[in-house]
């Protein structure tokens, strides 16, 4: 694991952010619904053909987390007030989903603020998670 996807603190960020601070000093602020909405467990998304399953509109805009839980050493499972909780957030992955200016290039979580509806777009080469 590298110094940019190993996290050394993640907090959450006022009321609607949770921030990762990674190893190479660099901190990541995400959406957290923009997180649930990433989310790429089996439920989220079609194990077999990629497609989201996950219906954006059953998400409450108000969703948060309300635990994190450590996966071995490479990931995060959240815990959502939606009552949702099977997804894994790795560590690489969530690197790829930072939202700043600095690491545009990887996957598109958008913001409520910058979009007001949809949120993130997820790539299918990434579904493992």
């Amino acid at each position: 694991m590298s110094d940019a996807t190993t996290p050394t603190t993640i907090r959450q960020h006022g009321p609607r952010a949770l921030a990762i601070r990674w190893a190479d000093d660099h901190e990541s602020v995400y959406d957290v619904r923009g997180l649930r909405l990433a989310c790429a467990c089996a439920s989220c998304i079609d194990e077999w053909t990629g497609a989201e399953r996950l219906d954006e509109a059953r998400v409450p805009m108000d969703v948060h987390p309300l635990s994190l839980h450590a996966v071995g050493r490479y990931a995060v499972q959240i815990e959502w007030s939606d009552g949702h909780s099977t997804g894994i957030y790795t560590f690489e992955r969530l690197r790829k989903l930072c939202p700043c200016a600095a690491c545009a290039g990887g996957e598109d979580l958008r913001t409520e603020e910058s979009t007001n509806s949809r949120q993130p777009q997820r790539r299918n080469s990434d579904t493992s998670t």
